[in-house]
């Protein structure tokens, strides 16, 4: 049976196309494939690399992984967005192994990448969900290996704010429901943490965290702010 944020996502899809995500990569995912993989491995050497994105949508981020030569993966659970993203990837010449899934049981043997990235996917899930998922981060992970968050801060304006919208758990709307807030039309969970919190809640699962920041984006003529966690934690 698919949950309110797989039906949401499937309907964007299949209603807006590949207007329903960026065509470009996030810039902080781009920071972090450079300074912990491309920095340090050679463009010729990088096909055994492996790398994970969840969420992988429309592959609006995994196609230029993929073209930096690494071994690209992506998981979505929208079939429309695999679909979308298996023409995106061919409009780039690139391959990556993209497959419709469930991020809480990922369909991966242990310690099998190098790195895993999340780009304001796992957001959609209630707090049980994404401790499931974490757990399935970490054991997909090698030793070693880095995953990447970018995550809404409970700083932002659209959860101080939250309502017309309800809280389904402390940190977790049911949307994004009121007309003048950034994300405005998120019809399903939408879950937000401190960056603090985040930070510890991986240190928790034996991550080593090796760079924390904000980011921060104003929206209406800076009558609204969303701030957003980049996270980088190693697998000990």
């Amino acid at each position: 049976m698919k949950d309110i944020s797989q039906t949401w996502y499937n309907e964007a899809y299949q209603k807006h196309g590949l207007e329903a995500q960026r065509k470009y990569p996030n810039e902080e995912m781009l920071r972090f494939i450079g300074r912990e993989f491309s920095s340090k491995i050679e463009y010729g050497k990088r096909q055994e690399t492996k790398i994970l994105e969840l969420g992988s949508g429309s592959c609006a981020n995994l196609w230029a992984v993929a073209k930096e030569g690494y071994d690209a993966y992506g998981i979505d659970f929208s079939e429309e967005a695999v679909e979308l993203g298996r023409g995106v990837l061919k409009k780039w010449n690139v391959s990556a192994n993209i497959s419709v899934g469930d991020m809480r049981e990922l369909p991966y043997v242990d310690e099998y990448f190098d790195g895993v990235f999340d780009i304001l996917s796992t957001h959609s899930q209630i707090e049980s969900e994404f401790n499931t998922t974490i757990n399935e981060v970490k054991r997909v992970l090698k030793p070693g290996g880095s995953f990447f968050s970018f995550f809404p801060s409970a700083n932002s304006d659209a959860y101080k704010n939250y309502k017309p919208a309800e809280k389904i758990e402390e940190f977790t709307l049911n949307g994004i429901l009121r007309e003048n807030s950034p994300y405005f039309g998120s019809f399903h969970p939408f879950r937000f943490m401190y960056p603090e919190k985040y930070k510890m809640f991986l240190e928790e699962k034996n991550f080593k965290i090796k760079a924390i920041e904000v980011v921060t984006r104003t929206y209406q003529d800076l009558k609204e702010s969303f701030e957003t966690i980049s996270i980088v934690g190693e697998k000990c």
